[in-house]
């Protein structure tokens, strides 16, 4: 059922340049948006796309509104790519595809676990003894949330999640190896959603802890004792080792590693496939990545890395020998 303008903008706000009335029957982006679908701008960048849509009606910042006005009707706002997101939330409950309050008869729920009444489990889920599910949090299909461990309210897991396997402890024996109990569990906060198929190992000793608004992308390994912080988001398949701390407002790209006992302060921004070594202690955005290359090329190139320790010698003797004597 198509929704108008007029009621996304008495919904939402924003400044509507075109008529109220004119219908709407979906999203979609510039590029692809037909005469009768929303779509959104985000930047000068895309200003040949702008004025090329064939869309209804495009929502734009103020320094993109006389040219989406002379494009056509526009809705104009100071946060564009916000204000999509939240008509993506509107267009959701008005089309009712939301998961209703249940537990799905081939889930298995202990009888000494706690699942709000308002909470949805899906299909072949497991909830263990001894956990706790938050009001409106919504469990998709095959998710797993262990023992003791605590999903808080308004979480959104995806299908395969799984909260709560041990975290990978083992200890030397005469060349084998002696598994460490993990007796910590999981403790995750309000309004956090996990992609599909991520796993947050339980502690060792102590909990496991994801704050509130964490958003974590498909394929992702938490490690045990980690502890993440509010609003910190993770793009796919990354992993963070053991004992790490991730501070609040932080991003990590996709496929980027962070290694164990280490500490991001707030606001870190890591770029994708960089291999997090020491802590990081200033906020910032932080890159570590060879640059890809032709393969001969980046042999020679890794070659000469591997030398570098003895350049940097010659060139301090070097140095030493064409010092001037009279410099102190």
């Amino acid at each position: 059922m198509p929704l108008s303008l007029g009621t996304l903008v008495a919904a939402l706000g924003g400044e509507l340049h075109g008529d109220p009335d004119t219908p709407i029957d979906g999203l979609a982006t510039l590029a692809e948006a037909t005469s009768t679908q929303l779509s959104f701008v985000t930047g000068a960048r895309y200003r040949r796309q702008l004025a090329q849509s064939q869309a209804a009606c495009v929502i734009a910042a103020p320094d993109l509104a006389a040219l989406a006005r002379t494009r056509g009707a526009c809705i104009v706002t100071a946060q564009p790519y916000l204000y999509f997101a939240r008509v993506t939330q509107l267009w959701k409950r008005h089309h009712g595809t939301g998961a209703a309050p249940s537990v799905h008869p081939s889930a298995v729920v202990d009888p000494l676990a706690i699942v709000d009444p308002s909470a949805s489990i899906g299909p072949l889920c497991v909830v263990e003894r001894g956990a706790r599910i938050g009001a409106g949090t919504v469990l998709r299909s095959r998710v797993t949330i262990g023992e003791d461990c605590v999903v808080g309210a308004r979480c959104l897991l995806h299908s395969g999640v799984v909260v709560g396997a041990d975290g990978f402890g083992f200890a030397p024996n005469d060349g084998a190896w002696e598994k460490i109990e993990q007796l910590g569990a999981v403790r995750i906060g309000d309004d956090v959603e996990i992609g599909a198929n991520t796993c947050i190992d339980r502690g060792a000793l102590s909990d496991t802890v994801l704050e509130d608004g964490v958003k974590l992308d498909n394929l992702i390994q938490i490690g045990h004792n980690v502890r993440v912080g509010r609003h910190t988001a993770m793009a796919a398949c990354v992993g963070v080792a053991g004992s790490a701390t991730i501070g609040a407002h932080c991003t990590i790209g996709g496929a980027a590693v962070v290694l164990g006992h280490l500490s991001l302060a707030d606001h870190v921004n890591i770029s994708a496939a960089s291999v997090v070594t020491r802590s990081i202690l200033k906020p910032g955005h932080y890159t570590g990545i060879f640059p890809i290359d032709d393969n001969a090329r980046w042999e020679k190139n890794a070659a000469s890395l591997k030398r570098l320790d003895t350049l940097r010698d010659r060139l301090r003797a070097l140095e030493h020998l064409t010092k001037d004597p009279n410099t102190p």
